[in-house]
């Protein structure tokens, strides 16, 4: 009853932060600022003379025919290497007062994700010169993840606004995305942990390995980002909830969102296969406190990267066996035999067959609870190859293997 009630807390928690069909909500935020109401309507309305001043924004042209349709040329590049752009429409628009902005079209997403997005501006004050500035992003959401992404990202505007108002510079990047905030964050996350694993010297050991072991995990992801050409990606940290890799650009080809998810899991099979042999030929018999560590270690790493694996939709493997399948049979049935071999891995490694069915079960229906969801592109990702596909099957096998034999290993020799 214990083992049930926790894996449903858990499938409660990711169903929340990755499914939950959330329906409309507004982000409301308003910024102080002091400055002439004409200053910031400027820099807030599209066709303003400093429409410009956050950088994101290259160029905006009004369309010859109707003065409130226009069309905006980002800094963000597409999957094709060039410039997003989009279309958009002013609603609502009272001069140095308010507007409302929606997105018409866009060259690198599909209009599905603008379907029920748009901005509002509003600018208070007295007479000519505005207090306050209140940014509103409406929009319809599934899971919290997007919801508290789009908060922070509504407060970074606001927040640069202001600064750019008083001083009329421009300051790039921010303070959580530096090295020093992340490692920060990671430590905090870790210290966070601590109290569930125990307040000692050992839950201060889980805590920090677990963490460890995520930050390998996501800096795998930000390799594959790299090597497949997204010179922008990085990884954030998120404590109790874990980290996050983020691309440079968008995905281009099912090969590069495929090997991208494996490439989790993928690097750190590195140091799981190399403890595992290491513990396969009795490394560590002569140093029983280094043994011990290091056996926790490889079952946290194993059994992490392991979950990551499970074919759930949001997961890495099940991003990984949507992009090698090509029907929905197939996935289907990969995704059975994949959550099989994950039930039979367990069971080796001496945990009670009910226990993984169960587990087993929790996977299948946050994988059915998640489906779906995600960001649709304008135009369908390029097809992979025989060869691709073939090779991202090999090393997805070979991945899943090792993260296996690590956790039957690491298992059986705390037992």
């Amino acid at each position: 009853m214990a083992t049930a009630f926790a894996l449903g807390a858990v499938l409660l928690l990711m169903w929340l932060v990755m499914g939950a069909p959330i329906g409309v909500r507004t982000v409301r935020l308003r910024t102080p600022v002091d400055a002439t109401r004409d200053a910031v309507w400027q820099a807030m309305y599209p066709f303003g003379r400093d429409a410009g001043w956050n950088e994101a924004i290259t160029s905006v042209t009004a369309f010859a025919d109707d003065p409130l349709h226009g069309h905006m040329v980002t800094s963000h590049t597409g999957r094709d290497g060039k410039p997003i752009e989009r279309d958009f429409v002013i609603e609502d628009c009272v001069e140095g007062e308010r507007f409302t902005l929606r997105f018409t079209s866009d060259t690198s997403l599909d209009q599905s994700f603008w379907r029920d997005h748009q901005m509002t501006v509003l600018i208070d004050g007295d007479g000519e010169r505005a207090t306050g500035v209140t940014i509103s992003e409406t929009d319809r959401y599934r899971g919290m993840a997007f919801l508290i992404y789009r908060y922070f990202a509504t407060r970074r505007v606001a927040t640069k606004l202001a600064i750019w108002l008083k001083t009329g510079t421009f300051k790039k990047g921010g303070l959580f995305e530096k090295p020093i905030t992340q490692f920060g964050m990671a430590v905090l996350s870790a210290l966070m942990l601590w109290p569930i694993f125990g307040l000692n010297v050992q839950g201060l050991f889980l805590s920090a390995t677990l963490t460890a072991v995520v930050a390998l995990h996501e800096y795998g992801h930000v390799l594959a980002f790299r090597a497949m050409g997204h010179k922008g990606a990085r990884m954030i940290f998120i404590p109790i909830l874990g980290g996050m890799a983020m691309g440079g650009r968008p995905y281009d080809r099912k090969f590069e969102v495929g090997f991208s998810a494996l490439m989790g899991a993928g690097f750190s099979a590195f140091p799981v296969a190399l403890l595992t042999l290491a513990f396969s030929v009795g490394a560590f018999d002569d140093n029983p406190a280094r043994r011990a560590g290091l056996v926790v270690a490889l079952l946290i790493a194993a059994t992490f990267n392991l979950g990551n694996l499970v074919p759930v939709w949001k997961f890495d493997g099940g991003q990984v066996v949507r992009q090698i399948m090509q029907t929905r049979a197939g996935e289907s049935v990969a995704a059975s035999a994949i959550l099989f071999g994950f039930i039979m891995a367990g069971i080796a490694a001496g945990i009670s067959a009910p226990v993984m069915v169960i587990g087993g079960t929790v996977f299948a229906m946050l994988s059915v609870m998640t489906a779906g969801t995600g960001v649709k592109p304008k135009r369908p990702l390029t097809p992979m190859n025989g060869c691709e596909r073939v090779a991202l099957a090999g090393a997805f096998a070979a991945v899943f293997a090792i993260h296996a034999a690590g956790l039957v290993t690491s298992l059986r020799v705390m037992a």
